[in-house]
């Protein structure tokens, strides 16, 4: 595998996209900013994710590389969001992972999750999230805040148009409990419901399986509309993301892999519904 990449994952941004506009055209910034009558430093701000790009700043850069039609539009619409406040900059100390992964979940058009041990985040309850960081040591002080951020997150679930969700958990995720029983059945009952959307998908990998490709570690995978996939790997105090054809190309085919040998949904919908009627009775 590549070594780890900056979180902000330049070229993904509007800022990304500006300076790769601008190298296509052959421009230096100081001859940008000499033909806007801007500072130098004020053209690599932005396109470094330093300085925010308003929706006039990115038309008069847009005019100089000659940028019109559908294209001149979806850099202003994301020059649009890029001016506004996102609710997880405001959410206390993150770290710069968790505020990509955040912000790549908000434009992706599919993700792909799999967890060999614990829900996913984006369909966990707020008593199984602050159970799960009450046994992983976070101070207390913070758990609140960090519960409060992964509810925020879920809310891409229940957009107009949502991206297309995949969620691969293998049975321990689904056994292992969390809290106390009632916070698992309450949980388990959740998936059930949310699985009822039209955008999501969920699959169980169950212990008859015996061994699979998704025992190696979680991972996301998410894919984009105008630009390629990445791949997110989570750890306790790091994130990596990937983004090579080949390294992305393992992990489509990891996917694949667990689809094909995974419950099908509707089986997995009937045996999480089984899991949580044992939790009920407990």
């Amino acid at each position: 595998m590549s070594s780890p990449k900056h979180a902000i994952l330049p070229g993904r941004s509007v800022g990304g996209e500006l300076r790769a506009l601008r190298k296509q055209r052959g421009l230096t910034c100081v001859q940008v900013a000499a033909e806007l009558g801007w500072q130098a430093s004020k053209i690599s701000r932005m396109e470094t994710g330093k300085q925010g790009v308003t929706p006039a700043d990115a038309a008069s850069m847009l005019a100089i590389y000659r940028v019109v039609g559908v294209e001149r539009q979806r850099l202003l619409t994301l020059a649009q969001r890029d001016g506004e406040d996102a609710w997880w900059e405001l959410s206390g100390p993150l770290s710069e992972e968790v505020k990509t992964l955040i912000r790549l979940e908000n434009e992706a058009i599919r993700i792909d999750s799999c967890q060999p041990l614990l829900v996913p985040g984006l369909l966990q309850t707020a008593d199984y999230t602050r159970a799960l960081m009450k046994a992983g040591g976070m101070p207390e002080s913070e758990v609140e805040g960090r519960v409060a951020v992964r509810m925020g997150r879920q809310a891409v679930l229940s957009r107009d148009v949502p991206p297309e969700y995949h969620a691969i958990m293998d049975e321990m995720a689904l056994r292992r409990v969390l809290g106390n029983p009632r916070v698992m059945a309450r949980q388990l009952r959740q998936l059930v419901d949310t699985a009822e959307r039209p955008s999501v998908t969920l699959q169980v990998l169950p212990f008859d399986l015996g061994g699979h490709a998704g025992l190696d570690g979680p991972f996301t995978l998410l894919d984009f509309a105008e630009q390629g996939p990445v791949a997110f790997l989570d750890h306790k105090i790091s994130g990596l993301f990937l983004d090579k054809p080949e390294e992305l190309a393992f992990f489509q085919h990891e996917v694949d892999k667990l689809i094909e040998v995974a419950l099908s949904p509707a089986r997995s919908v009937e045996f999480i519904a089984g899991l949580a009627r044992q939790y009920e009775q407990a």
